[in-house]
């Protein structure tokens, strides 16, 4: 450091009360708080998302007046779909392993999230539409079940579930109003073993349930 003429110090050291070195400390301290901010977001899953090997109670009356749990000692998927979806939902029941077929220590629940609000008659509408479809699926399913020589009524695992209100896919993490597809696997006590947000395949699903064993 230099001395100029008169005894003032040259540098670039600012006194403790400089605004110019206040701006720059505060400017510095923004940056380094974004940064900070980013990084902790960015480990942090998204708002409502489920995590893997947490547990999660969810209950479900199917359209059959089934009472369903994620945690009531099966191993379970659930596909979250809307109406739109439907071939996607369909291709999911496609890709369940064989060993799971007519074996009641595994179970599918499709749940039909409809995101715009419904009269009764309404409601009364889409269910009939979706109880059609489900006997489409059970008749796609007894087909699989007389190849493999299952002897077992597939219309009874058969398990679907209207969200008129959007309760349900709340619980799955889906944020209000969204779309979005979702497939997830639950084990024997609610546990997330796996999600995808597209159509897993047989061997994504194999591997998810058996972590169950």
């Amino acid at each position: 450091m230099k001395k100029k003429g008169g005894g003032e110090v040259e540098g670039c050291q600012c006194g403790a009360f400089s605004p110019i070195c206040l701006l720059v400390s505060n400017h510095a301290l923004q940056i380094f708080l974004s940064l900070a901010t980013v990084l902790i977001l960015s480990d942090m899953p998204a708002h409502g998302a489920l995590s893997a090997g947490a547990t999660y109670p969810i209950s479900f009356v199917d359209i059959d007046g089934n009472k369903l749990s994620t945690s009531d000692g099966h191993v379970t998927i659930v596909v979250l779909t809307t109406p739109a979806d439907r071939e996607q939902a369909r291709t999911v029941g496609d890709h369940v392993p064989d060993f799971c077929l007519g074996n009641p220590a595994y179970r599918m629940i499709t749940v039909v999230h409809f995101t715009s609000q419904h009269m009764a008659l309404g409601r009364r509408m889409a269910t009939a539409f979706i109880r059609h479809r489900a006997r489409e699926a059970a008749k796609r399913l007894q087909t699989r079940y007389d190849a493999l020589k299952i002897s077992r009524d597939a219309k009874n695992d058969i398990f679907v579930v209207t969200d008129f209100d959007g309760t349900i896919a709340s619980q799955l993490g889906q944020p209000a109003g969204a779309t979005d597809f979702a497939v997830f696997v639950f084990g024997k006590s609610g546990e997330l073993l796996a999600q995808w947000h597209s159509v897993p395949t047989t061997d994504e699903l194999t591997a998810a349930m058996k972590k169950s064993d």
